[in-house]
């Protein structure tokens, strides 16, 4: 994969420190999943809200700004797509109103591709 321009991990790092609401609470429900997640990931000109690259999954939070830019977002999934990632795109409102139904979501998307997943697997060797 080509090196993330300087200008882009600096964007990503602002939208990381300057996370909306409903970003902290499905981040907040997927943080300790594995595979694991990453926020705001540079993949070529764009920086995807919640990334999985183990299994390039790459999940969206549109807000109500996204009613205008259909074109965009269609140009930006045709785009992700063909690199092999997967985009799933959920309304803020959703995870407003229900962060852990779409965390829920979220995880049968992975389950889906590689099997269950577990919060917070035991170690192995550990029994427990």
């Amino acid at each position: 994969m080509p090196r993330v321009a300087p200008r882009m991990t600096a964007n990503a790092r602002l939208l990381r420190n300057a996370a909306t609401a409903e970003e902290r609470a499905l981040w907040s429900r997927l943080r300790h999943l594995r595979p694991r997640f990453t926020r705001q990931l540079p993949i070529g000109s764009y920086i995807i809200d919640f990334a999985c690259r183990a299994i390039k999954l790459a999940v969206e939070l549109d807000g109500s700004q996204h009613l205008d830019a259909v074109a965009y977002d269609d140009t930006r999934t045709l785009f992700l797509e063909s690199l092999g990632w997967r985009v799933l795109r959920y309304w803020n409102s959703d995870v407003r109103d229900n962060a852990d139904g779409v965390a829920e979501a979220i995880m049968a998307a992975v389950a889906s591709t590689i099997g269950p997943t577990h919060p917070n697997p035991s170690l192995p060797g550990r029994g427990f």
